[in-house]
């Protein structure tokens, strides 16, 4: 419960993303391994670039969660295009109004979670 007491702003957005994405992948999931492989490469070679453009000679490298968030953005990017290509998706939008409400939903429910934790760690 600590962990979720001290998110910052920052961090709670990024998980808003994070069930965004699952709630999509989830519902479309396409079992094809062409797909997956794909993801993984555009991970591996974007997140290799992201790492060497985040380092800095004073400051060294990140730690272990922020190096593995810069390989699972690009896993995830990549991989909900995949999945809801020709789905009639609008930007990150399905157009089943009620996914999107659904997937809000989550959010909303998770930022409550979050404001009642930190509430009760007051």
């Amino acid at each position: 419960m600590r962990y979720f007491a001290r998110l910052t702003t920052g961090r709670i957005i990024l998980w808003c993303y994070l069930i965004w994405y699952l709630f999509f992948a989830i519902r479309y999931i396409d079992f094809n391994q062409s797909l997956w492989l794909t993801s993984l490469g555009v991970s591996a070679i974007v997140g290799v670039a992201l790492v060497i453009s985040t380092r800095s000679g004073a400051t060294g490298r990140p730690g272990f969660w922020p190096t593995a968030r810069l390989f699972m953005m690009p896993f995830c990017v990549s991989s909900f295009s995949a999945l809801v290509k020709g789905r009639g998706f609008v930007l990150v939008f399905s157009p089943r109004i009620t996914e999107d409400y659904m997937a809000l939903g989550l959010c909303a429910a998770f930022c409550a979670f979050v404001a009642g934790v930190k509430l009760a760690r007051r």
